[in-house]
């Protein structure tokens, strides 16, 4: 057997899908080393460029280094898993196996084992105690503060909830109908940056049509005003063409930036080899709109058929928000297992997917050979394994000295808050905040400066106190 022979597989695997969805991995053998360049020429056509994303897996035959040597040594042909014991010397198989047990750290360090046992949580350089400010929801999505301090809160299930002071929930009736099934529902909730003057709120949500017997789906984004507990005035502005029949991938984050434009993100569907490279859909795009839907005049793509695209090349974005302090708009991005990005979004650009990613599939295979490529935008950071990020802000105020212009981010899978320090738009430092809270679904600061989470399986939020 040739040494050119690709690696099909280290391992026989059960490759599971955790869930759907580039920061640096907690440790790693460094990259240049021989381990890793035998990796490189045999193993990453089929088990994707980055080492550290194909251990994030299930392993059938066991992740000891004993039994990765065993595995790699005699193979288990009838699966395609070749014997490479006659192609490598024992010191090379010992080299990939440490390679492979070195990158395994970085899927131990989110196995949490205890679920909290106060509303206490300690971090560095602040303590913090969770208020519950309402509980008995399914997917607490969005969240926006009233200038009288009550919340507006959107439960994915298809509700608009307005929550006083005392904790007490109302629904906002007359919303747009929903399709919550899979990652859709009524999504994303915003204030007009001149709330006060003119009463709108910005909404997203999972529109649906039947088509020939068949439910079909987008994002679309409305707003309206509330008087007496109804939503009134109600306005759709945006509608993201083309339909699919899928259920996932809504994206749906909004965002204002300084200038009054509405920022708005559309995941790609769940088909990322028809949309998010491509000009002549809405899907796998940040958005950028006037308060009204009409278009900026300089859009990068204003005089095409879809005038309302700012960026492309995006996969999933679900969080979305501005950093004050420089008045940009920064994403964060599910990748698939491996490769969520950070990213500060900037006209016209291209952000790659699925060309380049820094992740593989939820089936082992790789995406694309590459991770790099002229012409697309490389993330600001990168997570490997996929942390699932959700809802993201920039801490501001003097509430949170210790954390005060520090970037958090919700994750989904792992069930915390990922805090990112932020120097010269690089994350140079991150912290696991509310371990094991519970699925990390956003996280907002609110018009009163407190940080406020929302958590999923109990659907709650919470304020976030400093002791």
């Amino acid at each position: 057997m040739k040494k050119r022979i690709l690696l099909f597989a280290f391992l026989t695997i059960s490759a599971i899908s955790i869930m759907s969805l580039r920061k640096s991995p907690a440790k790693q053998v460094a990259i240049d080393g021989p381990a890793e360049k035998t990796y490189t020429q045999y193993c990453a056509s089929c088990h994707g460029e980055k080492v550290e994303a194909f251990v994030d897996r299930q392993w059938k035959h066991g992740n000891k280094k004993e039994q990765i040597i065993a595995s790699i040594s005699g193979g288990y042909p009838e699966l395609g898993m070749p014997t490479w014991k006659e192609v490598l010397t024992a010191q090379e198989i010992e080299k990939l196996a440490d390679l492979i047990v070195e990158n395994l750290a970085g899927v131990e360090q989110y196995k949490f084992a205890n679920k909290p046992s106060s509303n206490i949580f300690k971090s560095d350089g602040m303590t913090i105690q969770l208020d519950t400010i309402v509980t008995g929801l399914d997917s607490p999505w969005g969240f926006a503060q009233l200038p009288n301090l009550d919340y507006l809160i959107t439960d994915r299930a298809g509700k608009l909830y307005l929550v006083d002071q005392k904790q007490n929930k109302t629904v906002i009736t007359g919303t747009p109908a929903v399709m919550a099934k899979g990652q859709g529902g009524l999504l994303d909730i915003t204030l007009h940056p001149a709330y006060e003057q003119n009463g709108w709120v910005y909404m997203s949500y999972s529109k649906f049509r039947i088509e020939a017997g068949q439910t079909e789906t987008t994002t679309a984004i409305v707003r309206g005003k509330i008087k007496n507990n109804q939503w009134v005035e109600s306005q759709e502005i945006f509608e993201a063409k083309p339909y699919t029949k899928t259920f996932h991938h809504f994206g749906s984050r909004l965002a204002f930036d300084k200038k009054g434009f509405l920022f708005f993100s559309v995941g790609e569907r769940g088909m990322e080899k028809v949309f998010p490279q491509a000009l002549d859909n809405d899907n796998g795009k940040i958005h950028r709109i006037k308060d009204d839907g009409s278009i900026p005049a300089d859009n990068p793509f204003a005089k095409s058929a879809h005038p309302s695209v700012y960026t492309y090349g995006q996969r999933n974005p679900q969080g979305l928000t501005l950093n004050p302090s420089t008045g940009a708009i920064w994403e964060t991005e599910h990748g698939p297992r491996g490769g969520d990005e950070i990213n500060i979004i900037q006209a016209g650009k291209n952000y790659g997917w699925p060309v380049i990613s820094y992740g593989i599939n939820y089936d082992g295979k790789p995406i694309t050979a590459i991770s790099k490529k002229d012409g697309m935008e490389q993330p600001i950071s990168y997570w490997i394994p996929s942390i699932a990020p959700s809802g993201l802000t920039f801490v501001v105020g003097d509430k949170y000295p210790a954390w005060k212009g520090n970037l958090m981010v919700g994750s989904l899978r792992f069930n915390y808050l990922n805090r990112c320090v932020i120097k010269d738009n690089k994350v140079i430092k991150q912290e696991k905040v509310l371990v094991n809270l519970g699925r990390m679904r956003n996280v907002k600061q609110g018009s009163d400066g407190y940080l406020y989470v929302g958590t999923e399986n109990p659907g709650m939020v919470f304020r976030l106190r400093p002791l």
